[in-house]
């Protein structure tokens, strides 16, 4: 996806995710983020990511109780992406809780950007249903990729193997395999009832189909 057709789809959402905070980003910032996202060493982790959870947050932004902030905290979440860090969430959250009190956003608000942003950080430990819709419903838009239809995961598993292409297979596939055993060990693996309606059983084949 090419930052043009990005934008053409995005930019009024982005604008209007910011009013509803009361705030005005400074222009360089939208441009920064698409940029990010473009980087040569991403192959999942792109516009076509961040677009697809933009579509699913316009679905289902009723769900959410600060829809704005669900929404720049999807904007930020891979904001930072290195195949070599294990701080990526950490960065990205601090990036958007940054720009939010730059721009005038209260603390509050920033702040819970920035945890739903490191919410996102799925390799380490977490309740299995967490406590707030908002987090529910980010956290089910981030792995509704699992759940996609067959040829589109087929792209999404190729994509992740470009990322990690410099990872012999000999130690990528065994930590693949235990990644997503544990996503397919979750009972729901969505946490939100129309994510799990819409996802959950397609997400089961495709993930019992890695583990094949």
């Amino acid at each position: 996806m090419t930052a043009d057709t990005f934008l053409a789809r995005h930019a009024d959402g982005w604008h209007q995710a910011w009013a509803g905070l009361g705030a005005r980003p400074p222009a360089a910032l939208l441009p920064q983020l698409c940029a990010a996202y473009a980087e040569p060493q991403r192959h999942y982790h792109t516009l076509q990511h961040l677009d697809e959870c933009l579509t699913l947050l316009a679905e289902h932004r009723g769900r959410a109780a600060h829809p704005h902030e669900v929404a720049l905290a999807l904007w930020f979440h891979d904001a930072v992406y290195d195949v070599h860090a294990a701080d990526n969430e950490a960065r990205s959250a601090d990036w958007a809780r940054d720009a939010l009190q730059a721009a005038g956003v209260a603390a509050a608000e920033a702040g819970r950007v920035h945890a739903l942003v490191m919410a996102t950080c799925h390799g380490r430990p977490q309740p299995a249903t967490p406590a707030d819709a908002d987090t529910r419903l980010l956290l089910d838009i981030d792995l509704a990729i699992l759940g996609a239809p067959a040829g589109r995961y087929a792209e999404y598993e190729r994509q992740i193997r470009a990322e990690y292409a410099h990872v012999p297979a000999a130690v990528f596939e065994p930590r693949r395999r235990q990644l997503m055993a544990g996503f397919l060990a979750r009972t729901p693996l969505y946490r939100t009832a129309a994510l799990r309606a819409q996802r959950e059983a397609q997400a089961r084949l495709n993930l019992a189909g890695v583990l094949r």
